[in-house]
């Protein structure tokens, strides 16, 4: 393993994967705010899962 590290400057590589996996991190937050479900900005979501919640409690008690 310490043989990679021959290969690559450890900074370099460090810095490359911390700017992925933020760049990823920022990719599947946009892509959830732009979901009806997952949008936690508008509140919208809420008020459906709340809706949602309300229409399966009231089918369980019929």
């Amino acid at each position: 393993m310490w043989r990679v590290w021959l290969l690559f400057d450890p900074r370099r590589a460090f810095i490359a994967l911390a700017v992925f996996l933020f760049t990823l991190a920022i990719f599947i937050h946009f892509i959830l705010l732009s979901s009806d479900r997952y949008n936690w900005i508008d509140g919208a979501a809420g008020a459906g899962a709340q809706a949602s919640i309300s229409q399966e409690v009231e089918t369980v008690r019929l």
